[in-house]
């Protein structure tokens, strides 16, 4: 029954003032870092953080501001425009680009790198353990992950491939245009029957036409006859990159308090990177964006998390030191 389920959920929560809007998007990140604030200053309580409680606000804010914001959309310009066919020359046209996070949002590897970078240069400016700050972020980051993937469904992006035999599999109208990338006439052919439906649509953007669907559930059944029915690949990442690797790191920092710097920080990488690419198998690679050595982007950015994982967890096993502050 869910296969004939056409996704038409609003990405907007509703409109503030004039052009600004309140988006789920916006919104999963908010609730991720809140979350994440609350859950480090009560591991720093419990003394299971290298940082005090009192540190905790102004961290959250500069990993936000430093590393998941400009991670993340860098890392979205380095590994994802740039790579694109002219995609150099359109970053050196519009270089004002980088700081629109909206025009095709961050790239979760960027983000990752960012913090990366932002919690060493942290680390010894407070005069603490790189991994043992790590290890706390680490512990809370899968709740921001899991909540903007659930975002990302509910916005109608980042869908799964064609699923053939799956129950559960739905149908985003923001994917017309891949479904029948090799059949020009069948895209046409749904224009047509959604013009018939609703006349306004004529001459108006795709995008139109999908926000018009959400309101009309007669528009929306018609455009649903020309859609294929796809992994909700988001839900599949929220549930693993999100639930479950929290779950993991939470259980392990609670039961093991003790474990050296960097081992929940490997764990993470670890773990976050083949959860990613068990989920791209199912998950519809990016428009344009061609494979790397047989893998989709995200798995093959993923290989060197499994690497780096690896590497935390055996310098953490080698050096020894315990994870509660002195």
């Amino acid at each position: 029954m869910l296969a004939t389920y056409i996704h038409n959920m609003d990405p907007v929560i509703f409109d503030v003032a004039g052009p600004v809007k309140l988006r789920w998007y916006g919104l999963g990140y908010l609730l991720g870092f809140v979350l994440a604030f609350y859950l480090l200053r009560w591991l720093a309580r419990k003394q299971l953080w290298v940082l005090p409680s009192v540190k905790v606000a102004d961290f959250i804010a500069y990993s936000a501001v430093f590393g998941v914001f400009l991670g993340g959309r860098i890392g979205y310009i380095l590994f994802y425009q740039i790579p694109k066919k002219g995609g150099w020359d359109q970053l050196m046209d519009d270089p004002m680009m980088v700081f629109r996070v909206w025009d095709g949002g961050m790239a979760s590897h960027g983000g990752i790198l960012g913090l990366m970078i932002f919690t060493l240069v942290y680390a010894r400016m407070q005069k603490v353990s790189w991994t043992g700050v790590g290890d706390g972020l680490c512990v809370v980051a899968p709740i921001g992950i899991g909540l903007v993937r659930v975002a990302n469904f509910i916005n109608g992006e980042l869908y799964g491939r064609v699923a053939h035999g799956v129950s559960w599999a739905m149908k985003f109208p923001s994917s017309l245009h891949e479904d029948w990338k090799d059949k020009p006439e069948m895209i046409d052919q749904a224009y047509e029957a959604c013009r018939a439906v609703d006349p306004s649509v004529t001459g108006q953007s795709y995008e139109y036409l999908v926000a018009q669907a959400r309101e009309n559930p007669q528009l929306a059944e018609t455009l649903g006859t020309y859609l294929k029915a796809r992994h909700p690949s988001q839900l599949y990442e929220a549930l693993l990159e999100g639930l479950v690797l929290f779950l993991i790191l939470i259980i392990t920092r609670i039961k093991f308090p003790k474990l050296p710097h960097g081992i929940l920080t490997g764990m993470f990488f670890l773990f976050y990177a083949i959860f990613r690419i068990i989920v791209e198998h199912f998950r519809e690679p990016d428009v344009g964006q061609s494979l790397v050595l047989g893998l989709t982007k995200g798995q093959f950015y993923s290989t060197f998390m499994v690497i780096a994982g690896i590497g935390f967890i055996i310098t953490a096993l080698r050096k020894g030191n315990g994870s509660v502050r002195s």
